[in-house]
This record gives structure tokens, C-alpha cells and sequence, in this order.
């Protein structure tokens, strides 16, 4: 009996977590049941239900319903509290007031919730938003990668919003013998570049592994040219190592460049590899970097909010960077990331921090 009552409850949870139609009617019968028993109560004994207790119901109907939904709810809990008020007594000073009241908060709970875009009510809206992040961080999971390599990642969203324009794809291949990564950096801000983002990271996702370098960044060009919007544009860097030899190769896309560590040299070297940003032109131009890493080298990649802010140029701010990074790495490449991004100021973009190392000798591929 508990579990047939369980089932049926989450049943109908789900179905308003759903957004459906048939959902919202469920929930909005209940809650018009509900409004009938306050009122019931209400006209029996006015001082254990009295006008104001009937706010709550427009406020969980708020939370709970869609707009036109949410309009039934509120007329229908306007005329049970006006009815009930009017059945105890007559209309004084003190209940004209609750009555004025009782309509402004009815014009800003219909107003509020015709502004969601989504059409959803807020809980649910917060749930989407928050599926949406899951799913943009699922895309940037990085592999395992076999003994003797590192990888980690450390992102934060411009002003802590959590929805970030600034994303990776990675991909390993040939029974863990190539390991290939994409860093983007989408045009836009937090929120503002999340959507964006996780409909590019899709994109990506299926091309990494499939496509060589350069006809990868083509392909990802062409999809941003094709949506035909004045701020669809990213940056972007492309990095293929070869796990058993330490070979790799970089492409980037108007990306910031990325840093060397030479451990035998102590210093992180800047890398050479330049590029137009895509989705600007039908053929950016895309230069290509070189290297082995021994053991106990690595490569750092980022995004612009790493480096930059308003008192300080690309220059000094990668200079900055370098810096901090050798510190972070002098302490092991296990974390670096994070206490890289962790001395960046907090600002109004987006901040990715990528780090690839090389920590032992030539790696054995799982077979």
C-alpha cells in the first residue's frame, strides 16, 4: 500500500517536473482544492484563516504553475479570500487595505511569471538551467589517460554564475595511444554564453578524433558561420599528442598562446602556434605548433579571463601567468590548475585553466 502511494506520488512529481500540460492540471487541481479548504475553514471561523493566510496559496501557486495556469490559481484564490472576508463582516479601513494588497500582489505574481522566458515556472527554470551546466561539464570530462600522464582542468564562470562560455572536448584513441583536446572560449559571458556553448560543445564532441587539426577547426568555423549571429564567434586551441613519444601538436584559433614547461630549463616557454578567431571568416587563417615533451615537461592552456583585465595588457598578463605557474608546478602538476585559477582575480569573464603533463618516462598504453 506504502509503495503503490509512493509510485503514484512520484509519478505526479514527475510530471510536474516535466512542464506537460497534464502535469500543471494535477498540480493546479490540488491547489484550487486546497484554496476550497482555507475557505471553508475561513467562513467557520475567520481568525484561524484569516484574508492573509490566503497569500500563501498564490505564492506556492507561483512557484508550482505556469502563467495561464497560475492565473486560474490566483482568480480563483482572490475570490476565495474576498468572498470569505466579506462573509465575516463588512469592508473596513484596515480590509480595503488588504484588499488593495491582495491586487498588487496578484498584478506582480502574474507579471513575474509572464516574464520567464522559458515558460516554466521558477524552480523548474533553476532546474534547467542547472541540467544545462551538468551537461556542459559532462563535455569537458577528461579521459583517463595512461601512467605517465596528467591532465586536469580547473573553470570558473565570470562572477561565479556557473554557466560558462569557456569549455573543452577531449577524445583518446588508439587503444590510449592519442590523446586530443579542444579548448574553446565562446563570444559572451557567463549565462549569456552557456546556450551557445553547450550546443557548440555538442558540435565538437561528435568531430574530436574523427577529423585531422585543421579540417576540425574548419568544420567547427563553418558551423559558427552558419547560425548567422554577429556574436558567434570563439576562440579556440587544438592540442594532439602522441602519448607513447611525447610528440604534439597545436593548433590554435586566435586563441591566448599556450606555455611550454621545460623542466630541465625551469621556465615555461611561450608557444608560437596564432590563428583567427572562428566564426568571423569563411577561412581563418590557423598556424600550427610543434614539440616533444619529456619527461616532466608540460603544456598550460587557458582563456582570455586568465590573463586579462583593465589595468593590464596581453603581455604582462601572460607574463603574470607564467609566473604563477612555474610556482604552481614547482608544488606538482596534481592540482596546479586550481591553484592557478584560484589567484585570478574574480571578473566579468570566464576563467579555464588546462594543464597536460608529461610525469614519467614513455608511457605504456593500456592494451
Amino acid at each position: 500500500m506504502t509503495t503503490a502511494a509512493s509510485r503514484y506520488v512520484r509519478e505526479r512529481v514527475r510530471r510536474w517536473r516535466s512542464g506537460s500540460t497534464e502535469g500543471q492540471r494535477e498540480v493546479l487541481a490540488v491547489l484550487m482544492v486546497c484554496v476550497v479548504g482555507s475557505f471553508t475553514i475561513s467562513v467557520i471561523d475567520y481568525d484561524l484563516v484569516p484574508f492573509t493566510a490566503f497569500f500563501v496559496w498564490l505564492i506556492v501557486g507561483m512557484l508550482l504553475l505556469r502563467f495561464w495556469f497560475l492565473a486560474v490559481m490566483t482568480g480563483w484564490t482572490a475570490l476565495a479570500a474576498v468572498s470569505a472576508m466579506l462573509i465575516d463582516g463588512p469592508v473596513t479601513g484596515p480590509r480595503g487595505a488588504a484588499l488593495l494588497t491582495l491586487g498588487v500582489a496578484v498584478s506582480l505574481i502574474l507579471y513575474q511569471s509572464s516574464r520567464q522566458r522559458s515558460g516554466l515556472p521558477s524552480p523548474l527554470s533553476e532546474a534547467l538551467l542547472s541540467e544545462l551546466k551538468e551537461r556542459l561539464q559532462s563535455q569537458g570530462a577528461l579521459p583517463a589517460l595512461p601512467p605517465g600522464w596528467h591532465a586536469e582542468t580547473a573553470m570558473i564562470a565570470s562572477d561565479g554564475v556557473g554557466y560558462a562560455g569557456d569549455f573543452l572536448v577531449a577524445d583518446l584513441a588508439d587503444g590510449g595511444r592519442h590523446f586530443e583536446l579542444v579548448l574553446v572560449d565562446v563570444c559572451g559571458k557567463g549565462l549569456g554564453a552557456g546556450p551557445q556553448a553547450l550546443q557548440f560543445a555538442g558540435a565538437l564532441g561528435g568531430l574530436i578524433g574523427s577529423l585531422p587539426p585543421a579540417e576540425l577547426m574548419q568544420a567547427a568555423n563553418r558551423f559558427l558561420l552558419r547560425r548567422h549571429l554577429d556574436d558567434s564567434f570563439a576562440t579556440a586551441v587544438h592540442v594532439a599528442v602522441d602519448l607513447d613519444e611525447g610528440r604534439y601538436s597545436i593548433t590554435s584559433a586566435g586563441h591566448p598562446p599556450a606555455l611550454r614547461w621545460e623542466a630541465a630549463a625551469d621556465v615555461w616557454h611561450i608557444d608560437n602556434a596564432r590563428g583567427m578567431a572562428i566564426g568571423i571568416e569563411p577561412d581563418p587563417e590557423l598556424t600550427v605548433s610543434e614539440g616533444v615533451l619529456a619527461p616532466g615537461d608540460a603544456l598550460l592552456f587557458y582563456t582570455d579571463g586568465v590573463i586579462e583585465t583593465p589595468t593590464s595588457d596581453l603581455d604582462s598578463g601572460i607574463d603574470w601567468l607564467r609566473d604563477i605557474a612555474r610556482e604552481a608546478i614547482h608544488q606538482g602538476p596534481v592540482g596546479s590548475a586550481h591553484r592557478m585559477v584560484a589567484r585570478v582575480e574574480r571578473g566579468d569573464d570566464d576563467r579555464a585553466v588546462l594543464l597536460l603533463s608529461r610525469t614519467g618516462g614513455a608511457s605504456t598504453a593500456p592494451g
